[in-house]
């Protein structure tokens, strides 16, 4: 699933995979944040980049299909000029450490490796004072195998935590119900969501 190729072809099969709308906890959970620099992981074809952009967010949007891209980026036309869109794929090239207000992963398929490279490097792009927001689908409502997807190969909201030290305060570490109906085709009826805050710089 982290696989230019098959998101190529997952997007290609049909006109618009996602509902264009931005994800639910996004607009939960970042509504009340000053708008800075963003980075939207796994940003597809738009929706969440911009929604933060019209909210006066600065935004990196990254994907690794180039079809998203060109779709998102054929959207925005010229509306969108605080929306940087980049192909990037996160276990090869990692985001900037310590530049953004605000990294938003929703629902991103970031495979599991040895020593979390990928991952430790998302944590490192939150800026001091910063936003980190990550959201899964509940495992136990996703079928083994579904798309190619096995659980165990990718990680979750809680890994993330795992790996925060005592830098970070955690805000919200739950499993709720969606806010919005699941996209078509799937039953995810739960979402994992994990919010925490980077400790802001003290002046010495």
């Amino acid at each position: 699933m982290t696989d230019a190729t098959f998101w190529d072809e997952r997007y290609a099969d049909r006109e618009q995979l996602f509902s264009g709308l931005p994800n639910g906890v996004l607009v939960a959970e970042a509504a009340g944040l000053p708008p800075g620099q963003a980075l939207d992981v796994g940003c597809g074809e738009g929706g969440d980049a911009f929604w933060l952009a019209g909210r006066g967010w600065r935004v990196t949007a990254i994907d690794i299909s180039r079809v998203a891209l060109e779709r998102a980026v054929a959207r925005a036309g010229s509306a969108f000029p605080n929306v940087a869109w980049a192909r990037a794929d996160l276990t090869v090239t990692p985001p900037p450490a310590g530049s953004f207000d605000l990294v938003s992963i929703q629902y991103f398929p970031l495979p599991r490796r040895a020593g979390h490279a990928a991952l430790r490097a998302l944590l490192s792009a939150v800026a001091p004072g910063g936003t980190l927001l990550v959201v899964g689908h509940d495992r136990t409502e996703i079928p083994d195998g579904e798309h190619g997807f096995h659980a165990d190969d990718y990680y979750e909201p809680t890994d993330y935590a795992a790996l925060l030290d005592d830098t970070w305060t955690v805000l919200v570490d739950e499993t709720r119900p969606r806010a919005v109906p699941p996209p078509p085709g799937t039953h995810h009826t739960r979402d994992v969501v994990l919010r925490a805050r980077r400790a802001a710089v003290t002046a010495r």
